[in-house]
């Protein structure tokens, strides 16, 4: 059984609260180093220190550094490598609060020595049969070592990350039991996934599920019992774009709808039709600004009016672009509890509310739905949009809290257990993308964006689900 995951919780930068009341102890924010000689050159790093931080890859680690100057870290980390502790200097040295980053050799990236300094082209060449399991299923990659012994590169660097996410955790999470712990990690693609994946319980075949560009900031909490939430993931737009770049196949955009009173309040809203409010529409219009530029070429939406204003909002800037309003997207239904504080349902149902917390798996709403009733059917609706998509079409949906974070565990290989796991702010965009087409798995490009909602970290209202 996967550990449980931290519930979801105000994201302001000190007082920090789970569903379950356990206090998030720890934030980590991961950062990949800067663009690098060699992602320039589209070479295999690997472990080797043979590539360095290029001028743009240095500007993007000042850059990254300057979106992070209101976050005090109590610790930081980097790989070694010279790429990732060039990074790691111009970030806090732009951060300006004065602190250094220790090397750390779990942060080292995977061992791929065998190819190092290899041109893309020349590996698909040179060693097809391999390269090809590289893309494909990586976990099951085998190379030769100098010696003739032979060896699995990511098996290896899953047990470096496990290592490494005892040692964070150890270190971290019981010094931030009174005060919440924030913690740099800048290191590589490779392994920065790893650490995710462990993170989440997740296994090495899940690897090729998530995407980190360079000098991209993702943010995981985790709270006293060691229950882990991604708050986002790759966030980018410190860079100067809104969005990770879209390369081959279709791609979706999944967006929480902006605030509504009952969100502020801490309300259980299920299916109760409130619409947006004031701080909702502006989020709103954020997204839209957000997404102004990017194509379009048709919508979903929940068929209730809190995501149907925020899609319409969104679509201003896109004329002619259809939006289809569907059921298999509305919000869990609660039933007795919708309309009601916590604290007034705790009174009535208290061990139902607690199991709720705990393991909502167990739960049947009282007149309402469980949370197996919503992944069934917002997956099946996800899946069906995603099939009717062109080779490179871009849809947009719009839909709740519940919703999107069903849709997200079935995607990263999660089970409905473990909802918690997924942040999901209002007004909060999440990127998927089908690099092979909707019938292949699907790659989590960026989740939980809210950079135009003011910053790195989601500040969004905390709500109630």
């Amino acid at each position: 059984m996967a550990r449980r995951r931290g519930a979801r919780h105000e994201c302001a930068p000190i007082q920090l609260t789970s569903s379950s009341k356990a206090p998030v102890s720890l934030r980590l924010v991961l950062v990949r180093h800067g663009l690098s000689s060699f992602n320039v050159e589209h070479r295999i790093q690997g472990r080797d220190d043979l590539s360095s931080l290029t001028a743009a890859g240095l500007e993007q680690a000042r850059a990254t550094g300057e979106a992070l100057r209101d976050v005090p870290f109590d610790a930081a980390y980097t790989s070694a490598l010279r790429r990732a502790r060039d990074t790691a200097a111009a970030l806090l040295d732009t951060q300006g609060q004065g602190r250094s980053a220790t090397a750390d050799d779990l942060l080292l990236e995977i061992d791929l020595a065998p190819w190092s300094g290899l041109l893309r082209q020349e590996l698909k060449q040179r060693f097809a049969a391999e390269e090809r399991i590289w893309r494909e299923a990586p976990e099951q990659l085998e190379l030769s070592r100098s010696d003739g012994s032979r060896y699995n590169p990511l098996q290896e660097l899953m047990q470096q990350a496990e290592t490494l996410r005892q040692q964070l955790i150890a270190r971290h999470l019981e010094a931030g039991t009174d005060r919440p712990q924030t913690v740099l990690v800048v290191g590589h693609n490779a392994i920065l996934r790893a650490l995710i994946l462990r993170l989440l319980d997740l296994p090495a075949s899940q690897f090729r599920r998530l995407r980190l560009d360079n000098a991209s900031v993702s943010v995981l909490n985790v709270n006293a019992g060691g229950d882990v939430q991604v708050e986002s993931l790759n966030g980018t737009a410190h860079l100067g774009g809104g969005l990770p770049s879209k390369g081959a196949g279709p791609r979706l955009l999944l967006v929480r709808h902006g605030e509504t009173d009952w969100n502020r309040q801490g309300r259980f809203q299920g299916q109760i039709d409130i619409p947006l409010n004031a701080n909702g529409r502006s989020q709103a219009e954020a997204a839209a600004q957000c997404l102004a530029e990017v194509h379009l070429d048709r919508a979903y939406t929940s068929a209730m009016a809190r995501p149907r204003q925020t899609a319409e909002a969104i679509l201003r800037a896109h004329p002619g672009v259809p939006l289809t309003s569907t059921r298999g997207l509305v919000e869990i239904g609660h039933g007795l509890w919708e309309g009601r504080l916590e604290a007034e349902i705790a009174e009535g149902w208290p061990q139902l509310l607690d199991d709720w917390k705990r393991a909502p798996e167990t739960v049947q709403m009282p007149e309402g739905e469980t949370i197996h009733d919503v992944w069934e059917r917002s997956l099946a609706c996800w899946l069906t949009i995603a099939a009717s998509l062109g080779a490179e079409e871009t849809a947009l949906v719009v839909a709740h809290d519940a919703v999107n974070k069903t849709i997200l565990c079935a995607l990263l290989g999660l089970t409905p257990a473990h909802i918690w796991a997924i942040k999901q702010g209002n007004g909060g965009i999440t990127v998927i993308d089908y690099p092979h087409g909707a019938s292949q798995p699907p790659v989590v490009a960026a989740m939980n964006l809210t950079h135009h909602l003011g910053g790195v970290l989601d500040r969004t209202a905390a709500g109630a689900l």
